[in-house]
Parts: C-alpha cells; structure tokens; sequence
C-alpha cells in the first residue's frame, strides 16, 4: 500500500470541506494516508519534511502544485516522490492537459492507485520553476485584469480578461530566441509571447495546442497581432486554439528559451512575478513523476 500526504490548499478554488472530506476518504481506502493543510505556499517546505518517504497528493490548482513541485526540487526530492493531482483548482490547466480526472474522487483514485509518469520540467535562470506554462505580454495583462472577477466568473474570468487587456494593449519590443535561433529580434513589437509545456492557461485557453508535456521539447508561440483589429481576431482565435495558423503569429519548438527586452512582468504557471529585462527557459526531460491512469484502465 503506498503512503501518500495529502496537501490541502485551503484558498484553493474549489476545496470546499465536503469535497476535501470525500478526496481524502477515497485516498485512504486506497493508500496509508494522512493530510497536511496549509494555507501559505511558504508552509510546503515543512509539510513535505514532516511526512518523509510520504508521495504528495496536491489538492488544489496549477499554483498549488508548481508549489510542491518547486519545493520538491528544493529538497532534491524530485526524482524520489510521486506526486498526485487532485484539481481543485480555478484553472487546473495542466489537469487538463494530462487528462486527469476533473471529478476528484475520480482523480482522489488515480493520485492513489495510478503509476509514475515522467514529465518535463521548465527550469529558469532565476532560480524558479514552470510546470505548466509561462507567457508574458497580453496573457499577463488579462490575468491581472481577471484576478478581481474570479470570485464571480471562476475559470470564466480569464477569457473576459482577455477582452479588457486586448484593447488595452498594444505589444512589446521583445527579443525572443529558441534553441539560439532569433524567433522575435526586438524591434517588430510582440504581442504575447507563450512558452508551453502543457498546452493551455487561465481555464482551458489552449495557448500551446499541440504541447507535450514530456518530450523533452517546449511549444513557443509568439504572436505579432498589434493592431486594434488584428488584437481582436488574435483573441477570438486563441479561446478557439486556432490562433496557431495566423501568418502574424509564429511558432516553434525548443529546449532553451530566451526572452530580453524592457522590464515586463512574467506569468509561471498562473503566479505573477517580475519585471523582468531577461529571462531563460530550460527543459528538464522527465525531471519529475505524476501518477496517472495506468494503461489499459478507467480511472
């Protein structure tokens, strides 16, 4: 029987007690468990050291487990404990993108009884790390515009931030180089730039399409759509996935990624954090293990 810790968010989306209740009893009909609720990122560290040789379960969103992960990586723990996903998140992105169950009993089950899979990790030069996805300009703009209507819209508010930063804004001199080719060279502004290694941000907006999020590569878009009207087909185009097949938008897939240019702000795995003037993204084939459904099986 696997030990697990379960890590209870408790300003998490949608971890209300009675769901909380029902994901940690699925859990220990499954597994030796024992839950460890924080309400401050900053207690991860401790959590994880109190439960030794205990794989973590995060029961919360994106911004819960980029937490664990990078505290995980911290601790020099990655390679040694599985973690677990139950997405009780706003967005729950990278969820979706591995298809992991969104009913969390469903997905309580598979944290528990599912088997490790290798997955790539984003690691940056300033010490932090993307386990989802990264993008600055609009993107970031919109989730700053959407935070105050979470409460309201939930996963919604993203798409109607989008709309507000959209007229707002009007690109950035970025230099954008993949793998040392120049994608962007700084002088032609950028409206959005997004690095995937799961495909979609802000609830289900698939930024990187045809992301993997464990082939060792990351998906780079980078959208040149500046003027007014071509701001608003560049985001109709993106809630759709389409926006990929624009000839002002380029695409393109990488190991390392950097960005340079005027201080802007940096959105990782739906945290804002920044200005930034430079920043560079590398792949880490296989850095750490999610359990998920094993082959042949229903969740």
């Amino acid at each position: 029987m696997r030990r697990l810790v379960a890590i209870v968010n408790s300003s998490a989306g949608s971890a209300g007690d009675e769901v909380v209740s029902r994901v940690l009893a699925e859990l220990g009909e499954h597994a030796d468990t024992v839950a460890a609720r924080i309400g401050d990122p900053a207690e991860l560290p401790q959590a994880l050291a109190a439960h030794p040789g205990r794989d973590p379960v995060v029961l919360g969103g994106d911004g819960t487990l980029h937490c664990v992960v990078e505290a995980l990586a911290e601790r020099g723990e990655l390679g040694r404990r599985t973690v677990g996903l139950v997405p009780l998140g706003t967005g729950n992105d990278l969820a979706r993108t591995l298809g992991v169950p969104m009913d969390p009993v469903e997905a309580a089950r598979v944290a528990a009884l599912g088997e490790p899979r290798p997955l790539d990790l984003l690691r940056d030069d300033g010490g932090g790390v993307v386990v989802n996805a990264v993008h600055l300009g609009v993107g970031v703009e919109a989730a700053r515009a959407a935070k105050p209507l979470k409460p309201v819209l939930r996963r919604f508010a993203y798409a109607a931030g989008s709309v507000i930063a959209g007229a707002r804004m009007t690109g950035l001199p970025l230099k954008v180089e993949v793998d040392g080719r120049v994608v962007a060279d700084g002088r032609r502004r950028v409206l959005m730039v997004g690095i995937g290694n799961g495909r979609s941000i802000g609830g289900g907006t698939p930024i990187a399409p045809d992301a993997r999020p464990s082939d060792g590569l990351a998906d780079v878009v980078v959208s040149f759509a500046t003027s007014p009207l071509r701001r608003l087909l560049y985001g109709v185009l993106l809630r759709l996935g389409r926006h990929t097949s624009r000839q002002d938008v380029v695409t393109v897939r990488g190991a390392r990624i950097r960005i340079s240019g005027p201080p802007v702000p940096v959105n990782a795995d739906g945290e804002l954090t920044g200005p930034v003037t430079g920043r560079t993204w590398t792949v880490e084939e296989g850095a750490w293990r999610l359990s998920a459904v094993r082959a042949g099986t229903r969740p």
